[in-house]
C-alpha cells in the first residue's frame, strides 16, 4: 500500500479553498468554520479582492496555516522576488507553475516557505493534454514534473489524486503531495480528474484541497468535519497497515505500550 506522510497531523491534511470574491464572505466562512479547518488556500479570486494580505494576517493570527495558491509564472528574477515577498508573511505553501529556471529561482528564494510545483491542472483531461502537445498520459507527465521539481529544490507538487499513487511508488518519499479536485461524492463540475478524500489518503496524498463541497454546503462546518472524519478513518487504516508491514518484516518487535516484549 502506498502511504502518505504519517507525521502530518490529520486535521491539517484538509486544506479549504477560500475562493470567494470579497473579504466579508471570506471572514464569514473563517468564523463559521472555526476549528473544523486548520489550513486555508488563498487563490487568485481572493487575491483580487484587494484584501489578500489582510486575510492572510487574520488567519495566521488565529494559528491557521496558509497556502498561497498564486501559480507564479514569470521570468525567474520576478518569481524569486515574489516568493521572497510571500515568505515575509509566514506563508506555509506557495505554488509555482513554470519551467525549470522558474522553479529553481523559487526554491532558492523560499526561506522557510515550502514551494509546490504545479504538475497538470485537475481541470485537464487527456484530450486537453493532447491538444497542448503533450505526447504522454497525465500520470507520466506528473511523475516527470515531480522528479524535476524535487531535483530543483522544490518541496512538493500539486497533482490530481489519480496520479498520487504513482508518485508514492516512483518519486522520493520526501515529496509533499497536495491534491485538489477532492469530492466527497460524484460531481458534475469543471474538475475532470477527481477522487474522494478516503481514496486520496489511501493512495498516499499528504494534503487534500476541498472548496465547493464545503463552501456550498448548507452547514460548511459540518461538511468540513465529515471530511475530517474520512481523513482520520483512512489515516488510522494507513497507520495500522504500516505497523503490520513493519512487524511482518521484523523491523519492529511485538511489545506492549510500555515497550515490554509480548513473545
Amino acid at each position: 500500500m502506498t502511504t502518505a506522510n504519517t507525521q502530518i497531523p490529520n486535521r491539517e491534511r484538509l486544506i479549504f479553498a477560500l475562493d470567494v470574491p470579497d473579504i466579508e464572505k471570506a471572514q464569514a466562512l473563517i468564523s463559521g468554520l472555526g476549528d473544523s479547518v486548520e489550513f486555508y488556500k488563498l487563490g487568485l479570486e481572493v487575491f483580487l479582492s484587494g484584501h489578500y494580505f489582510e486575510l492572510m494576517a487574520e488567519l495566521k493570527g488565529k494559528g491557521k496555516k496558509v497556502f498561497a495558491d498564486l501559480k507564479l509564472f514569470d521570468i525567474p528574477a520576478t518569481v524569486a522576488a515574489a516568493v521572497r515577498q510571500l515568505a515575509r508573511h509566514e506563508v506555509d505553501f506557495c505554488t509555482v507553475h513554470g519551467n525549470d529556471s522558474m522553479l529553481k529561482a523559487a526554491a532558492d528564494a523560499k526561506g522557510n516557505m515550502q514551494i509546490l510545483a504545479v504538475t497538470a491542472l485537475t481541470s485537464l483531461d487527456q484530450g486537453d493534454l493532447d491538444d497542448l502537445g503533450f505526447k504522454c498520459d497525465a500520470a507520466t507527465l506528473v511523475l516527470s514534473r515531480a522528479r524535476r521539481a524535487l531535483a530543483l529544490g522544490c518541496d512538493g507538487v500539486v497533482s490530481s489524486g489519480m496520479e498520487v499513487g504513482a508518485l508514492r511508488e516512483h518519486a522520493h518519499p520526501r515529496l509533499i503531495t497536495v491534491c485538489p479536485g477532492i469530492r466527497p461524492i460524484h460531481n458534475d463540475d469543471d474538475q475532470q480528474r477527481v477522487m474522494t478524500p478516503f481514496q486520496a489518503i489511501r493512495d498516499g496524498a499528504d494534503y487534500l484541497v476541498v472548496g465547493r463541497p464545503i463552501r456550498a454546503a448548507s452547514d460548511p462546518a459540518s461538511a468540513a468535519e465529515a471530511i475530517q472524519e474520512d481523513i482520520a478513518r483512512q489515516g488510522a487504516t494507513v497507520a495500522a497497515s504500516r505497523f503490520s508491514a513493519r512487524f511482518c518484516a521484523g523491523v519492529i518487535q511485538p511489545s506492549d505500550s510500555c515497550g515490554r516484549r509480548w513473545l
